[in-house]
């Protein structure tokens, strides 16, 4: 008898470890929240870890909250990578139509992604545009391999361009931002680095400024809640892990004006947006004499006031592509596509009680897939 309750409580145990796996998968996925953002400063006027705010046009800072606070880069390490492909293109080394034959390393990083297959032949263009929209790792491995021969020697081509620019704070191990030792950035730098890509190649607004692509059927959209939203913007690229929380390089132009701000370590996607609304009004009346400082500014404008839909570029991926013959309607939204399937008549002979069996099978197995899709799709 003595044995056998130590038994029954190893029993109990396994019984219970499934359970708390799904409960710490649940949390794990939980969509909108970082799970380690940096702390934010207290007594600051962004609920951000860090951010910066620039004056393209009279080449002056207008705001700081702790510009130069290490942080991960994130998907921000992306332009840099643009950077790059771009100045081989004036080289003419490559160019926009250059041909690229994905490899089976490219096509299986993980994160965000375009949807590239193994030996998929693209161009740089696309490839380009599926790193500014679907934050793609997949197509920033791509092109990395492509532009500098391998991934090792493209990194080192990053850390070479990122001290010419003068990110004296920086460090690249890979190119697109996924979680690597050692690998950081700051605020500051990152201004930096926009500040010169915008510079050098303002026409690459063009890709940072694209809602939504579809590659072979997979439709992905741009996470920058200011697309389509706030008046005048443009770009430029979002950025999440863990370690960094919400990242948003941003800019936006009012008549002759441009503004280009980095947000860093916001604690959930909605915040980050808030608070770059916020900033860019703040900048703007101080551009238009309206307010003395930012931070000024900032004091008037709470954060309660705005309300950015933040599923807004993911609508129009449903719209423009729910009816496109190679953009199944499954891949944007399966609750929409189930609904639209024809009601059963009278006449089926399906029991109701399979009926809901069915459904409730369905749920189940769709709930998984979406966990995973919303985990994969916040990386960005």
């Amino acid at each position: 008898m003595t044995r056998f309750f130590p038994r029954l409580k190893y029993s109990a145990l396994l019984s219970s470890l499934p359970l708390f796996f799904i409960v710490l998968c649940m949390a794990l996925l939980r969509p909108g929240t970082a799970l380690s953002a940096p702390a934010i400063p207290q007594h600051v006027s962004l609920g951000t870890c860090s951010a910066i705010l620039y004056d393209l046009d009279h080449d002056a800072i207008l705001f700081e909250q702790n510009a130069d606070q290490h942080i991960a880069p994130a998907s921000l390490t992306k332009v840099l990578s643009m950077f790059l492909a771009m100045d081989q293109i004036r080289q003419g080394t490559v160019s926009l139509d250059s041909p690229v034959i994905v490899s089976r390393a490219a096509a299986r990083t993980g994160g965000s992604r375009m949807g590239l297959s193994e030996k998929d032949n693209v161009t740089l263009e696309q490839l380009l545009m599926g790193m500014a929209v679907s934050s793609g790792n997949d197509a920033s491995a791509a092109v990395a391999e492509f532009v500098g021969g391998s991934t090792p020697a493209f990194v080192n081509m990053m850390n070479a361009k990122a001290q010419a620019l003068g990110m004296r704070d920086s460090q690249f191990r890979n190119p697109h931002g996924l979680p690597a030792a050692g690998q950081y950035t700051t605020a500051r730098d990152m201004l930096t680095l926009a500040r010169a890509y915008l510079q050098t190649y303002p026409d690459a607004l063009r890709f940072h400024n694209t809602h939504v692509i579809n590659h072979k059927g997979r439709v992905t959209w741009n996470k920058n809640p200011l697309l389509g939203q706030y008046p005048g913007a443009d770009g430029l690229k979002t950025g999440w892990v863990n370690a960094s929380g919400y990242n948003l390089i941003f800019t936006a132009s009012h008549g002759s004006k441009r503004l280009l701000a980095v947000i860093m370590g916001a604690p959930d996607s909605r915040t980050r947006g808030v608070e770059a609304f916020r900033l860019l009004d703040a900048g703007f009346q101080v551009c238009d004499n309206r307010a003395a400082s930012v931070v000024a500014a900032l004091d008037c404008l709470p954060a309660d006031q705005y309300r950015p839909d933040m599923r807004k570029t993911a609508r129009e991926a449903r719209l423009t592509y729910a009816s496109a013959d190679d953009a199944p309607v499954k891949k944007l939204s399966k609750g929409k596509a189930q609904a639209s399937k024809p009601k059963q008549t009278a006449k089926s002979k399906t029991p109701p009680k399979k009926k809901e069996a069915a459904k409730a099978g369905v749920k189940q197995k769709s709930a998984p897939d979406q966990a995973a899709r919303r985990a994969a799709d916040r990386a960005s």
